[in-house]
């Protein structure tokens, strides 16, 4: 049997804020700043949200699409992030409590910037692939820091999506993945630090698009495939206007990346930024489509994917769960008071 998505759940903070009220505080011109990035507004999490609430969620939502699925038969849960709310302390265990898969399994935290996520999936293709588990369960999702002021303040947001991996029952097959990473030191946050640190135009050239650029090439090559042989394509978006310029650089057409870019909508949610794009476009593929799919992480890395909706996603309960234009329907939005609030800029003095 192939191995593949079996289910997948998604979560987005109702919260926004958009950038011309971020640049209202800091005399810029957060318009313009917002229109250079292509992002109109992001997600904001709520004072009793985190990297466990969102991934929870996903995940809860995720298990409710196979009622018919054993939760005591996952065998692994991953959950990647760049935001765990512990420093020692697992958020997968958090998670694998939450949708009754303890105690008989593994579960373990990843980190590689924003390809956490796809890292997790990687791990439980092998897994399942190999017959040690039945299901495994990898997670992105983020609740993305930026410095108050910073360009990444403007970009940086909050979101996840998880996705249940197995033979059995499989929506979407994934046909094959692999990796390209190398040491660039392009974005970093070394222990202690409140906010990361980024490396302006080098987090461009050598870093997203020599990454990117280089896993789809592999892909394509591996696949004997073209840009157009797919319906869908997938990128790491850190802003709108990256995996816009490195789709047409790869010769994928505007039409194909559209479902799959939300970053636009809801900013960038780091290591939830691909899962949910491809959360996205799952939730309206049909059986025989074929998705491209490349994430990028910082430090640096990237994992492509070659994915083909199956005929299983018929009778796939979707409307078990919330799909995402339901949860980015209706927004809220708050101003940079509320905001900072709610990011927990404002350190109060300890008592």
């Amino acid at each position: 049997m192939n191995t593949g998505i079996v289910s997948y759940g998604a979560y987005v903070p109702r919260y926004r804020i958009k950038p011309d009220e971020i640049g209202r505080v800091w005399g810029v011109d957060g318009a313009a700043m917002g229109k250079g990035l292509m992002i109109s507004q992001k997600s904001v999490p709520s004072p009793d949200e985190d990297t466990v609430t969102i991934a929870v969620a996903a995940a809860r939502d995720m298990m409710d699409r196979v009622p018919g699925v054993d939760p005591k038969d996952v065998g692994a849960v991953y959950v990647g992030s760049e935001s765990h709310p512990y420093a020692v302390k697992p958020t997968s265990s958090i998670v694998a409590e939450a949708i009754g898969a303890t105690p008989a399994m593994t579960a373990a935290d990843l980190e590689f910037a924003c390809k956490a996520g796809t890292a997790g999936l990687q791990a439980c293709l092998g897994l399942v692939g190999s017959g040690m588990i039945r299901y495994g369960v990898a997670i992105g999702a983020d609740t993305s820091q930026g410095a108050p002021g910073d360009a990444l303040e403007y970009s940086a947001a909050a979101g996840g999506a998880a996705y249940l991996i197995g033979k059995e029952g499989v929506i979407a097959e994934i046909n094959k993945t692999l990796s390209f990473t190398t040491d660039t030191p392009d974005f970093w946050r070394r222990e202690g630090m409140m906010y990361p640190v980024h490396g302006g135009r080098f987090s461009g050239q050598p870093a997203y698009f020599r990454h990117i650029t280089s896993a789809a090439k592999m892909m394509l090559e591996a696949m004997g495939t073209k840009p157009e042989d797919y319906n869908h394509a997938v990128f790491h978006q850190p802003n709108g206007k990256f995996p816009t310029r490195v789709a047409k650089q790869l010769g994928f057409a505007p039409e194909q990346i559209s479902r799959g870019l939300l970053t636009p909508q809801i900013g960038n949610c780091y290591s939830g930024a691909v899962p949910l794009g491809l959360a996205h476009v799952l939730d309206a593929a049909q059986p025989g489509e074929r998705i491209f799919v490349v994430s990028y992480g910082s430090g640096a890395g990237s994992d492509a994917f070659d994915i083909t909706v199956t005929d299983a996603m018929k009778d796939y309960r979707r409307g078990n769960a919330p799909m995402l234009d339901s949860l980015l329907a209706d927004p809220l939005y708050i101003d940079y008071a509320i905001y900072a609030k709610y990011k927990d800029i404002i350190k109060m003095p300890e008592e």
